[in-house]
């Protein structure tokens, strides 16, 4: 994937992009949003699956798009790849409900396909103003998919894991899907050595590990 998601501005979704930035609060977003109908996603979709979370979160979770649970459900992470996640947050010292968790598309591809461009480029408004809003200041993107689509590369997940990357304004760490998971059980050691990279920056960063101590 090179270049820009969009090949010139007149390919820009124009809609999307203003409707999304006019939106205060991820509620406001989500009444917009849920109404989306820029892409041909909207037509087989269940349900759209905006996000969910603490929407002051400082770390939020991204993944690729919604699977079949979650369009049925309306939910992000809910199948068995939600509960590996919660698990991996879990042992990180998060509860679900501590962080923001949502994906690039907000609709499902049928057959759970790679998204594609146009999609892609109808999304992504809804994304960076869910960013824009939650303000977060640490990103965990799930899966090469998702990495590629963010950061507008071909590169392999082995070349983006375990480090920081910035991204806009935000520092960004990449592993593995938990799907991906599921199906490599072996690779689970190394999602958690990059979860750890992730967590000594967080707590550098962010004010849950930094407030001061009472002194009484």
């Amino acid at each position: 994937m090179q270049g820009s998601l969009f090949a010139d501005d007149e390919q820009r979704p124009p809609l999307c992009e203003n409707t999304a930035s006019a939106a205060s609060d991820l509620a406001l977003l989500f009444d917009t949003a849920k109404e989306c109908h820029a892409c041909r996603l909207a037509e087989t979709r269940l349900n759209f699956v905006f996000g969910e979370g603490n929407p002051s979160a400082e770390l939020v979770v991204i993944g690729e798009a919604p699977g079949a649970e979650e369009d049925a459900s309306g939910r992000p992470f809910v199948g068995r790849s939600g509960q590996l996640l919660d698990k991996i947050l879990l042992a990180a010292g998060f509860v679900r409900e501590e962080v923001y968790i949502c994906n690039i598309l907000k609709c499902r591809p049928p057959g759970n396909r790679n998204p594609v461009q146009d999609e892609i480029g109808s999304c992504m408004p809804w994304l960076l103003r869910q960013l824009q809003i939650i303000n977060p200041k640490v990103i965990l993107i799930l899966g090469k998919v998702a990495a590629n689509t963010i950061f507008e590369n071909n590169l392999s997940l082995g070349v983006m894991r375990g480090k920081a990357t910035r991204w806009k304004e935000y520092e960004c760490f990449i592993t593995y899907h938990p799907a991906a998971l599921l199906r490599n059980p072996h690779w689970k050691r190394g999602c958690w050595d990059d979860i750890q990279v992730m967590m000594r920056h967080y707590d550098k960063l962010c004010t849950r590990n930094n407030a001061p101590e009472n002194e009484n």
